[in-house]
């Protein structure tokens, strides 16, 4: 038994809370939950999309981001951590911005899926709060648009180490090269978290982040419109498919939140380990 599990043994909630966040983590991914919805493969269907309308979508995906993490995240500062999460009121509000962007197609993608973005960063923000995290820290910020890489389909999503972990490490990359760049003017903190930043350097960190985090987005946001194209489907699909997106990353928030406060009581490495072997335990 490792040293850890030996440790979560005195301290059952956590162990069943980090049993929980792999269960979490290691779900469906939401390629697959949307192509079960509409009835038919996505992968197809994306690639039918025209170049035009691929590269469309990336840019809106990029600055409807950036706009909610500037939005949503600033504007809930003043929030106290631990303050119960409301789920059922984010996704109303998905739901009713969705039926919009189903009934318009690409033009209506740049009015809706800001809006949309937004109410999930604000959901993933309420329950980063609710697990006692404070979002005046960068590092919490950090950690919010890491969950909008938890969706995206790498081809290796079934392996703990290469899917949640992996999707983690890549920001954590991204920070590091960006610590390097602003030396001088920020301090860097462990696992790639930088402190200190100024107005000029905190938007330039929140660029950088945003752009790698877009790519991964990106790619279900091109997804979830090829459903949305799906004959029959309109904006019935629409509300549905973005109730199900706002479910799906409140999902990977609270794994991914719970894993984090974890790291902190436990260490990260430790943590990493008994993750991994609980998945491994699920997937025998």
């Amino acid at each position: 038994m490792s040293e850890l599990a030996l440790r979560l043994s005195d301290h059952p909630q956590d162990l069943a809370d980090l049993q929980r966040a792999v269960a979490l983590l290691e779900a469906p991914t939401l390629t697959a939950k949307m192509a079960n919805l509409v009835g038919s493969p996505l992968e197809f269907a994306v690639r039918k999309l025209p170049n035009a309308v691929s590269s469309r979508i990336q840019s809106v995906t990029e600055a409807a981001l950036y706009k909610a993490a500037q939005t949503a995240l600033w504007s809930m500062d003043r929030q106290q951590p631990g303050k119960s999460a409301s789920p059922r009121l984010h996704k109303l509000a998905a739901a009713a911005s969705g039926a919009l962007g189903g009934l318009g197609g690409l033009p209506a993608l740049a009015v809706e899926l800001p809006l949309s973005t937004t109410i999930i960063m604000r959901a993933v923000a309420d329950i980063a709060r609710s697990e006692g995290f404070d979002l005046n820290d960068f590092a919490t910020r950090q950690a919010c648009l890491e969950v909008f890489a938890l969706g995206g389909n790498t081809g290796k999503d079934d392996a703990s180490e290469t899917g949640y972990y992996l999707a983690r490490g890549f920001t954590t990359e991204v920070m590091r090269h960006l610590s390097a760049e602003l030396a001088g003017s920020a301090v860097s903190g462990g696992h790639g978290v930088i402190l200190g930043l100024g107005p000029k350097e905190a938007g330039k960190w929140l660029a950088k982040i945003v752009e790698k985090v877009a790519a991964r987005f990106g790619v279900v946001v091109s997804e979830k419109f090829a459903a949305q194209a799906v004959p029959i489907i309109g904006a019935v699909a629409g509300a549905t498919l973005n109730t199900m997106f706002t479910s799906y990353y409140q999902d990977m928030a609270r794994g991914h939140f719970i894993v984090k406060r974890l790291e902190r009581s436990y260490g990260f490495e430790p943590v990493r380990l008994a993750y991994a072997a609980i998945a491994g335990q699920r997937g025998s």
